[in-house]
């Protein structure tokens, strides 16, 4: 069975003990985890290669007396089709694991994934997709009005936009602004400024804005300037791609309204005042399908980069060189 991740709080995790979530959200990921572990006596985690490479101690751990002293919560993060024959076991003795939940911490499953099939099926699957701008927003507000803090919209728009869609990189920030607030409400743009410090590159920033705007000369530059390497591909795809689906959204809204003032002055999340310029220029350069063009193949470009990351960085350096000209 499949549900939405808003829907978790209605899991009963002593009946339905045995779970997936899977998906590229990890903070939302961990919410939820951290939520239904509040439910148990005691935690249990391993990673998938443990549970591989040990199975019988595994075996033993979850069908032995002494684990039904209280009841556990069991964390197999890192999971994959690789443990399907474990979980079918799992499933054959279900009735000997009723005061045990178990549950499974996967990354990206594809739609063929056997491990996604059998708990969609039979079992209980919850998928956690990318957060948009707008649901960290929302998020961010939310967590700010708890705390009494005033931040302008603005700046929650500068905060979630160099978070760079990553829900648990935010709340780490939002932490920090919480302990820097302890004595106070208010937060100044400069002391914002100083304070966050986000896993998104500024250079890449830069890279895709200079793109996106046809400066095929400083795009240029800065792949020159900048040491990237494979590791940063996936990040840099990302930023991409949350930078496509922002400017695709605005420019609808200005094909609808004819006004790029407007459309900017509307925007939501709004757009942080630096950045005007560059979004107005970037609205002008682009139509639409041209944007829906990219977004699909910077979709296939990640795709190939997670099969193999060799060489990953030349794929999307020329990805970027070919849009900016």
């Amino acid at each position: 069975m499949i549900i939405k991740s808003f829907e978790i709080n209605k899991i009963d995790p002593f009946k339905n003990n045995l779970i997936l979530f899977y998906g590229q959200n990890e903070g939302l990921k961990d919410e939820n985890i951290l939520n239904l572990s509040s439910k148990f006596h005691s935690i249990i985690k391993y990673h998938e290669r443990e549970v591989l490479e040990n199975q019988d101690n595994f075996f033993e751990s979850i069908f032995s007396g002494s684990l039904f002293d209280e009841d556990k919560f069991v964390i197999i993060n890192q999971a994959s089709d690789k443990i399907v024959k474990i979980i079918e076991i799992l499933i054959e003795k279900k009735e000997k694991i009723k005061e045990i939940a178990i549950l499974l911490n996967a990354n990206s499953l594809e739609k063929k994934s056997k491990l996604r099939s059998i708990f969609e099926k039979n079992l209980l699957c919850v998928p956690f997709y990318i957060d948009n701008n707008e649901t960290l927003f929302k998020f961010t507000e939310t967590f700010l009005k708890q705390k009494k803090i005033n931040i302008s919209p603005l700046n929650i728009n500068f905060l979630v936009n160099k978070c760079n869609g990553d829900r648990r990189n935010l709340k780490n920030e939002l932490h920090k602004i919480e302990m820097f607030c302890l004595n106070k409400k208010n937060i100044k743009d400069e002391e914002l400024q100083k304070l966050v410090c986000l896993s998104e590159n500024k250079n890449i920033s830069e890279l895709i804005d200079c793109c996106l705007v046809k400066d095929e000369k400083n795009t240029i530059n800065i792949l020159n300037d900048n040491i990237f390497n494979n590791d940063d591909s996936i990040l840099i795809t990302r930023t991409f791609l949350n930078k496509l689906k922002k400017i695709h959204k605005l420019i609808l809204s200005y094909e609808k309204n004819k006004n790029l003032n407007e459309t900017i002055r509307n925007a939501k999340p709004p757009i942080f005042w630096k950045d005007k310029p560059i979004v107005e220029k970037q609205i002008r350069t682009w139509k639409p399908d041209l944007i829906e063009k990219l977004i699909i193949d910077i979709n296939e470009i990640e795709l190939q980069i997670k099969r193999n990351n060799t060489n990953s960085i030349n794929l999307i350096s020329d990805f970027i060189l070919n849009t900016a000209a």
